[in-house]
């Protein structure tokens, strides 16, 4: 009378086994960068903060009606510096000086922002590559960086 034996043999388990080695190995790459995507996606935000905010303070100077206020209240509470005497397309928006664009946003605590006298610059702590900068003579935002950068 034969036995039948119920189970896997060892050449079996051994394809298995390689098989999903093979996908994990595979699979493995596509998650390891997505932290470098997600810093990217931070500075996105904070482009789009920045352009949003720029806009705000223009349309809340310019409702204002007075073309030397050098500073505007946005929410009743916020006080921004604004860019006078420079020229109509950034007049009123946010000026890149301490209380400037630096009051108009709020950035995370793994962003360091840095205002100065031509530009305004937040860079992802520790990824000096990994920046978006505000620019007071054209109020242009720079294009948020790519993953590779961060």
């Amino acid at each position: 009378m034969k036995t039948h034996q119920k189970g896997f043999t060892l050449v079996e388990l051994i394809v298995v086994i390689v098989i999903l080695g093979i996908l994990a190995a595979t699979a493995l790459p596509r998650f390891v960068n997505l932290s470098g995507d997600a810093r990217a996606a931070q500075m996105a935000g904070i482009a789009a903060s920045m352009e949003a905010a720029k806009q705000l303070v223009q349309a809340k100077w310019l409702a204002a009606g007075s073309a030397t206020a050098t500073t505007i209240n946005i929410d009743g509470t916020t006080v921004v510096n604004v860019i006078t005497a420079v020229g109509p397309t950034v007049n009123g928006m946010p000026d890149t000086v301490a209380g400037g664009m630096q009051s108009a946003i709020t950035v995370p605590t793994a962003v360091s922002c840095t205002p100065a006298a031509g530009t305004f610059t937040c860079v992802y702590t520790g990824y000096a590559g990994c920046t978006v900068t505000y620019t007071r003579a054209s109020g242009a935002v720079s294009a948020p960086p790519a993953a590779a950068s961060c």
